[in-house]
């Protein structure tokens, strides 16, 4: 009983960051581990930026298709505001989010919250991505997933984009991204500045 009240009173929060390219598995790992937190009975609360409507509005989807409810958000600072009374808050996407996210997710850990982040560390040329990088420096623990590469089966580097658009936000699937290897990279790079100066 006594073990019980003090796991009661004494939640440690922490910040758990899963990062890597397109297509590595980061959405499904930030659902199963948000299920296994709901199957233990813990309070929990996704949220996703409301930009990204590719699979479904509400939902957040992996490219899997396993699915769980989420709340869309415009800024990182919602986030606060809606995660009153829960255990385990669960972030997707959050390299399309604001650099607030820093300290929103610093509050809920020091508050006792678990924190799960999903995202893209680096956009389509290879650069850091949005807060992901600051959230990696000050998480608890990082989980870094791989794609296969689609050119030589390594692991991928980075998510090469195959459509001409110089927007760094893109939202896109297999028709506009590719995961490939560092390697197979600089020779996708090479190959499109040859078909550039032609």
């Amino acid at each position: 009983m006594m073990e019980n009240l003090i796991g009661e009173v004494h939640r440690p929060g922490r910040i758990e960051v899963v990062c890597g390219s397109m297509f590595s598995g980061k959405t499904e790992e930030l659902i199963r581990r948000m299920k296994r937190a709901k199957f233990a009975k813990q309070r929990v609360e996704i949220f996703k930026p409301s930009i990204d409507i590719r699979y479904s509005e509400e939902n957040v989807v992996s490219h899997d298709h396993n699915a769980i409810h989420s709340t869309p958000i415009d800024s990182s600072s919602s986030i606060l505001l809606l995660a009153d009374d829960i255990d385990v808050v669960g972030i997707d996407e959050a390299q399309f989010l604001d650099d607030g996210l820093i300290d929103v997710c610093n509050t809920l850990a020091n508050r006792g919250v678990r924190v799960i982040i999903a995202g893209l560390d680096m956009d389509y040329q290879g650069h850091p991505f949005g807060p992901i990088p600051a959230l990696c420096a000050i998480a608890d623990e990082v989980t870094k997933v791989h794609a296969i590469c689609v050119k030589c089966g390594a692991l991928a580097y980075v998510s090469h984009r195959l459509v001409k658009n110089n927007k760094r936000v893109l939202l896109g699937e297999k028709d506009e991204y590719e995961p490939l290897c560092r390697e197979c990279y600089q020779k996708a790079i090479e190959a499109e500045k040859k078909q550039n100066t032609k």
